[in-house]
């Protein structure tokens, strides 16, 4: 009996060491393309504060067809002869770095911040024009970096509910779903750090009306 529970504990840690390392293998195992997304329409029209809606149209499909783009849109809003141009792309995959290269052919590098209670995004300017880019995840915080996205996603993986749902055969391990958005504005006379609060200011009303209208799986 003594033997037994001395060696109980170790044992337990043993085991649990290895469904641990199951599942975590699983994880990041997971193929990405097996992945079924559900058809989506973005809104004609979003609304948000302190701004004022002119029009929105559809953006051009990507010349590289590596990306799978579910839904795309371009959103201009107006504020004080101030135009906000917001574009935004329903995709699987995280990768904002790669995506303002190849979308947007943006080839400065962005400065990465971080605000809490909504996550990570990158700021920069590239031909008078400053954006900003994230992306919404479908759980947790906004992403920038691929490695941003990808802990973010397989922080949710592990959650003993998801991993439920999983077993059940409900919900896939992996949703790699993302909303990338990127906003952008036009420097005129204004100075870069001038124009990052006007699209830091529009992006948190914007991540605030969208995170919890992100599209079902």
């Amino acid at each position: 009996m003594m033997i037994w529970k001395q060696s109980r504990v170790p044992l337990l840690a043993l085991t649990l060491s290895s469904v641990l390392f199951v599942l975590g293998n699983v994880v990041l195992l997971s193929p990405k393309d097996k992945q079924t997304v559900t058809p989506f329409i973005f809104p004609q029209e979003v609304p948000l504060p302190q701004w004022q809606f002119t029009i929105s149209r559809p953006l051009p499909q990507p010349t590289k067809k590596i990306y799978k783009v579910i839904a795309q849109k371009h959103y201009r809003y107006i504020n004080n002869n101030l135009p906000l141009d917001i574009e935004m792309r329903y995709l699987t995959d995280g990768d904002v770095v790669r995506f303002l290269r190849d979308f947007t052919f943006i080839s400065s590098s962005a400065i990465v911040r971080q605000r809490e209670g909504v996550g990570y995004y990158g700021l920069g300017v590239e031909k008078q024009q400053a954006y900003l880019s994230a992306c919404i995840n479908p759980q947790g915080v906004s992403t920038f970096t691929n490695e941003q996205f990808h802990q973010n996603l397989y922080s949710h993986a592990m959650k003993p509910q998801r991993l439920l749902s999983w077993v059940l055969s409900q919900k896939q391990l992996q949703d790699n779903r993302c909303l990338w958005t990127h906003l952008s504005v036009p420097l005129k006379n204004s100075s870069p750090q001038a124009a990052y609060q006007v699209l830091e200011n529009a992006w948190l009303s914007w991540y605030q009306w969208w995170q919890p209208r992100f599209p079902k799986s």
